[in-house]
């Protein structure tokens, strides 16, 4: 079953057991999915559903920040909530030793030497941890390498 599918099952067993909160979610996440395709005028395929949940989920953890920083709590739950939902959809994530070694194997693999490269090795490393672990610590774990 794509987790395309897996999606949309969980929002009819959302929808029978009258869990609205969770409902709202997927049905947020479907919509996402679907102005993509329409978009694009393609099928998702699940590493782009999964390119669309991370940067769903980019967006509210960007939002929580913002919204605690302007004490507003009842928004801060909803997007929280929001979260717990994208992040069921995620894959296993990684462990750190696990990111470290496919950092180190890319840096191997493509010659990389200096901060220059570091594009190479991020597209070495992303298809192989796409939705395992946050990009943003991936590419911080990157430049570490990279620069000593």
């Amino acid at each position: 079953m794509s987790l395309k599918e897996r999606i949309t099952e969980d929002m009819k067993t959302s929808m029978r057991a009258g869990d609205k909160e969770r409902l709202a979610g997927i049905r947020f996440i479907l919509a996402a999915i679907k102005q993509r395709e329409v978009d694009e005028r393609i099928q998702l395929d699940d590493t782009q559903v999964l390119a669309v949940l991370e940067k769903m989920i980019k967006q509210r953890r960007e939002s929580i920040s913002q919204f605690e920083a302007g004490g507003r709590a009842d928004l801060v739950a909803k997007e929280s909530a929001e979260l717990a939902v994208l992040l069921a959809y995620l894959p296993a994530q990684l462990a750190d030793g696990e990111v470290e070694g496919l950092i180190k194997a890319a840096i191997a693999s493509t010659g990389a030497t200096t901060m220059k490269d570091m594009g190479k090795v991020m597209a070495a490393v992303k298809p192989q941890v796409q939705g395992r672990t946050d990009m943003g610590a991936l590419s911080a774990r990157i430049k570490g390498l990279l620069s000593t």
